[in-house]
C-alpha cells in the first residue's frame, strides 16, 4: 500500500538529519520552460475521498469514475498528495496562496456564514501571480473563504434565522435584503486577483442565490423553505431566490465552466480556469439522472454525478481545441465526510478513503490525502505515477517556475516547485508538509515519518462511532511500514519526537517552511495545545464543534 518506487524512506541518524534545509525553490528545472504560456485548468473536487476515484481505490472502491480515471491514464497520478487541511476553508487558503492555513487568523475551524475574508487583500495567490503574466483568471464554484458583507451587525439576525426556524418573512427583512444584494460585496474572488467569478459561495448555507462576480444574481426575497433542510441537504436557513433549486447548482456552474473554455480556446491571452466544484459535498442534491446508479447510496450516486461534470468540462475543452496546450489539474479539497454514511459504505464493501485511516477533519490521513491528477500533453508522460510528497501548498511555487517568475519571500511561503517531479524526477522537492484537523491539531510529515502533536484524530466521530484515543499526548507513525496509522511508536522513539517536535517549532517560529527571510505569523500559533493529554486541557466550544462546511 506504500510504495518505494520512486521514493525511499529517509534515515534519521541524528536529529540533525531532522533538521536539514529543504529543497530550494530556485533550483533549476531538469528541462527548459517550454515556449508559451500554457492554459490552466485547476479542478477542485469538495469533500471527495481518496478512494473515491476508483483508479486509486481499485480493491476496496466500489464507485465507477471513467472520467478520472482516462484523465488519470492521460497524465501523472500522485499517490501522495495531501490538502494542508481536513476542511475547506483553510485547504482552499492554501492551495490559492501557497501559506499554511494556521498561520492566520483561521486556527480551527472554518470561515463561518458572513465572515469578512479569509486571504488578506495584499497577499499574492495565483490568480494574481497568473494575471500578472498576462492570463485572463476565472473562479467558479464553491468560494468559502469569506466577503466583506455590507450588513450592520444589529441586522445580521434578519439574514440568518435560528437553524430550524423558517420565519415569514417581514418588511425587516425585506429592507435589509434590498440595502445588501442591491449593492456590491467586497472581498470576493475578483478582488483577490479573479477577473470574473460565478458561484454560490457555499451551495448548503444562504445566501441561496448565484453571486456573479460582485452581486448576486437577483435578488434574494424569500426563506429558503424548510423541506430543503433534509439530512444531507441544506445546513442553514438564511434569504433565497424564488424557486431555488439546490440540484442546478452543479449542472449551472458545469455549464459556465464549458461555455467558459469555449469562448477563451481562440483568445491570443492564455486562460486560467479555477473550478471548485460544489460536489460530492452536501447537499446530496443528486440530479434524476443520477439517482440510485450507484446502487450504494446518495452519496455514491453523487461522486458519479461529479465524475460526469468532470468529464463534460474535459470534453468541451477537447471540442475547443485547447486541450493540447492546457495545463489540467484535478485534486480535493479534503476526505469524504463521515456524515454520508461511511459505515454503509463500507458494510458494502466501499471505502471512501482507501487503505487510510481517518475521514474529513480529521489529521489521519483520510483527511487530508487526497487525489491529485495532473495531464500536460507534451511535457508530463501519460500513465505516470509519483509516490512523493507534495501538496496544494505546492501549485504556487510551480506555476511561478512554469513562467520563469521568482516569488517574493512573503508569498508561498510553504511552497515547492513541482515541475522536476512532472518531468519525471525521482528526487523529493519538499522534505516535510504540516496538515491539520478541524480542531486545529497539527501533523507533521518529515519522510516516511508522522507526528500527530496531540490525542485522536482532531475531527468527527462517524455517526454511532466512538472517538480512539492513542496511549500519551502524542502519535508517532511509519506510514512505510503502518500506513493505516495502528501502532503509534512515541514511546519507542523519543529521540525522533524531540527532534519532530524541534522541527515544528522552527516552521512556526519562521513563519515559512521554504528558503528566504523569515516572516511574521498573522497571529501567535498556539499548536502545541493539544500535547496536554488531561482531558480538561483539549480544545472546547467552537475548535469542536460539529462541522458541515
Amino acid at each position: 500500500m506504500f510504495s518505494r518506487r520512486t521514493s525511499a524512506p529517509l534515515v534519521f541518524l541524528t536529529g540533525l538529519l531532522l533538521l536539514a534545509s529543504a529543497p530550494a525553490r530556485s533550483a533549476p528545472a531538469p528541462a527548459p520552460v517550454p515556449a508559451g504560456k500554457p492554459n490552466i485548468l485547476l479542478i477542485l473536487a469538495d469533500d471527495l475521498g481518496y478512494g473515491d476515484v476508483h483508479c486509486y481505490n481499485p480493491q476496496r472502491g466500489k464507485i465507477p469514475t471513467p472520467n478520472l480515471d482516462r484523465l488519470a491514464t492521460q497524465g501523472m497520478k500522485f499517490t501522495d498528495a495531501h490538502s494542508s487541511s481536513g476542511v475547506c476553508s483553510p485547504s482552499r487558503y492554501t492551495l490559492l496562496t501557497g501559506r499554511y492555513p494556521w498561520r492566520t487568523r483561521l486556527q480551527a475551524g472554518i470561515v463561518n456564514y458572513l465572515e469578512r475574508p479569509l486571504i488578506a487583500p495584499d497577499r499574492l495567490t495565483l490568480a494574481g501571480l497568473l494575471r500578472a503574466q498576462g492570463y485572463h483568471t476565472a473562479a467558479m464554484g464553491k468560494w468559502h473563504l469569506g466577503w466583506d458583507w455590507a450588513i450592520p451587525a444589529g441586522q445580521r439576525a434578519l439574514f440568518a434565522p435560528v437553524l430550524g426556524a423558517v420565519p415569514p418573512v417581514s418588511d425587516a427583512h425585506r429592507a435589509a435584503w434590498r440595502a445588501t444584494y442591491d449593492q456590491a460585496i467586497g472581498g470576493g474572488p475578483t478582488t483577490r486577483g479573479f477577473d470574473s467569478y460565478f458561484g454560490t459561495d457555499v451551495p448548503n448555507w444562504p445566501p441561496y442565490a448565484f453571486i456573479e462576480n460582485d452581486r448576486t444574481v437577483g435578488r434574494p426575497s424569500e426563506f429558503l423553505p424548510a423541506s430543503e433542510f433534509r439530512p444531507l441537504q441544506a445546513s442553514l436557513p438564511g434569504p433565497a431566490l424564488p424557486g431555488w433549486q439546490l440540484t442546478g447548482v452543479l449542472p449551472a456552474v458545469a455549464n459556465r465552466a464549458c461555455d467558459f473554455l469555449r469562448s477563451r480556446a481562440p483568445q491570443t491571452e492564455p486562460f486560467f480556469l479555477y473550478l471548485p466544484l460544489t460536489a460530492p459535498h452536501t447537499p446530496l442534491a443528486v440530479n434524476h439522472e443520477w439517482a440510485g446508479r450507484s446502487g450504494l447510496n446518495a452519496y455514491a450516486d453523487f461522486v458519479m454525478e461529479t465524475d460526469a461534470v468532470v468529464g463534460r468540462v474535459l470534453a468541451a475543452l477537447e471540442q475547443s481545441g485547447a486541450a493540447d496546450r492546457t495545463l489540467v489539474i484535478f485534486t480535493s479539497d479534503n476526505g469524504c465526510t463521515p456524515i454520508i454514511g461511511v459505515r454503509d459504505l463500507e458494510a458494502k464493501g466501499h471505502y471512501p478513503s482507501g487503505p487510510w485511516r481517518g475521514y474529513k477533519a480529521d489529521a489521519w490521513e483520510g483527511g487530508h490525502r487526497v487525489p491529485l491528477i495532473v495531464r500536460w500533453p507534451g511535457q508530463v508522460a501519460a500513465r505516470a505515477e509519483c509516490d512523493q510528497l507534495v501538496q496544494q501548498a505546492d501549485f504556487m511555487a510551480t506555476f511561478a517556475a512554469l513562467l520563469g517568475t521568482r516569488l517574493p519571500d512573503n508569498a508561498g511561503e510553504d511552497s515547492f516547485n513541482l515541475l522536476p517531479l512532472l518531468r519525471g524526477g525521482a528526487e523529493p522537492v519538499r522534505a516535510r508538509a504540516v496538515n491539520t484537523a478541524v480542531s486545529g491539531l497539527p501533523a507533521l510529515r518529515q519522510g516516511n515519518w508522522k507526528i500527530i502533536f496531540g490525542l485522536g484524530g482532531g475531527g468527527l466521530v462517524p455517526p454511532g462511532g466512538t472517538a480512539e484515543v492513542p496511549p500519551a499526548g502524542v502519535q508517532l507513525y511509519d506510514l512505510a511500514s503502518d500506513p493505516g496509522e495502528t501502532r503509534n511508536l512515541a514511546a519507542d522513539r523519543p529521540d525522533l519526537v524531540a527532534a519532530l517536535t524541534a522541527e515544528m517549532a522552527k516552521l512556526v517560529r519562521e513563519g515559512r517552511s521554504t528558503p528566504g527571510a523569515p516572516q511574521a505569523n498573522d497571529v501567535p500559533v498556539a499548536w502545541r495545545r493539544f500535547l496536554d493529554p488531561r482531558p480538561d486541557s483539549r480544545p472546547s466550544g467552537e475548535a469542536r464543534r460539529k462541522t458541515d462546511d
